[in-house]
């Protein structure tokens, strides 16, 4: 069995069919298919459902997703760990963080937790969207993940696979520029009408904040009447457009503080229209490097929410 088989299979259930697979992996779709059926062969029975419009997982596949995620993580950790342990960075701690957390919360939290850390560690950070922070960890490229949490959003992060701490709160507040300097009424109020739907600064699909907007409209009672004119998954894009005056927006708290003190930035809805989310920090329920077991057990015991 090939490392390659198993990243083929899963770039196939994540593409939706071979077709796309065989872009995202730079190569010919009869060589896709070919190493699949060898995958297949060595697992002893079909992983997908073939017809001639479609492609899905059998209920053997389904269970192989795990074993095929969990197998590459660990391989990638362990080549990590030793990587690290032969060029004298077994000090090195790997973080992912959202694009938001990491411009403002990551900093504040990572002092915190270093004001009773009994041990030096030596700090790595990819900041990216949601989606791709996600694909990161279960790649295992990174040991731990900074993000906004919602019960209500979807993750890529299976339970059964990764656990996770509540460390932060922050809440995603409806905001506008106000009709004038000193104003505290918005120029884009909620919730709007059908026939005047309030302008939207909105963000896109894989985005983390998208996900808990989208997932927190679909449970809330009131209803807004929305127009999209801009779309980002950059909440910090967005921040700049609403300062702009181009619409209304849900933003992180974290991010707009300054900007709300300042009355450059007004509530476009009463509190009853604020979403308030969670910041958690995950990690795999596979054995990490012993830094890395060692800063979690810390955290674990010692640090606060911070929010």
């Amino acid at each position: 069995m090939e490392i390659a088989w198993l990243e083929d299979f899963l770039a196939i259930h994540e593409c939706g069919g071979f077709s796309r697979a065989a872009d995202s992996r730079h190569v010919t779709q009869s060589a896709l298919s070919r190493r699949i059926r060898a995958l297949e062969e060595w697992v002893g029975t079909p992983l997908f459902h073939r017809t001639t419009h479609s492609i899905a997982l059998t209920p053997a596949g389904e269970s192989f997703v795990t074993t095929a995620e969990e197998t590459l993580r660990r391989l990638e950790a362990g080549r990590s760990e030793a990587v690290e342990q032969a060029e004298g960075a077994s000090e090195l701690v790997r973080f992912a963080a959202t694009n938001a957390l990491s411009l403002v919360f990551f900093p504040v939290w990572l002092r915190h937790v270093e004001t009773t850390l009994p041990f030096h560690i030596n700090i790595q950070l990819l900041a990216n969207h949601m989606d791709a922070c996600e694909r990161i960890m279960i790649q295992g490229q990174t040991q731990f993940l900074l993000c906004h949490h919602h019960p209500a959003a979807a993750t890529l992060l299976n339970p059964a696979q990764f656990r996770s701490l509540h460390i932060g709160d922050d809440v995603l507040m409806p905001v506008s520029v106000p009709t004038r300097k000193g104003s505290p009424r918005p120029m884009f109020a909620l919730p709007g009408t059908a026939d005047t739907p309030v302008p939207y600064l909105s963000y896109r699909p894989e985005s983390g904040m998208g996900r808990i907007a989208t997932a927190a409209g679909k449970i809330s009672p009131r209803k807004a009447w929305l127009k999209p004119t801009f779309t980002s998954h950059l909440a910090k894009l967005l921040v700049t457009m609403a300062v702009e005056g181009r619409g209304m927006a849900w933003l992180p708290k974290s991010l707009i503080t300054d900007s709300l003190d300042t009355g450059v930035l007004v509530r476009a809805g009463e509190a009853s229209w604020d979403i308030p989310i969670e910041i958690h920090i995950f990690r795999s329920r596979a054995r990490q490097s012993p830094v890395a077991e060692r800063f979690w057990a810390h955290i674990e015991t010692n640090s606060r929410t911070i929010g």
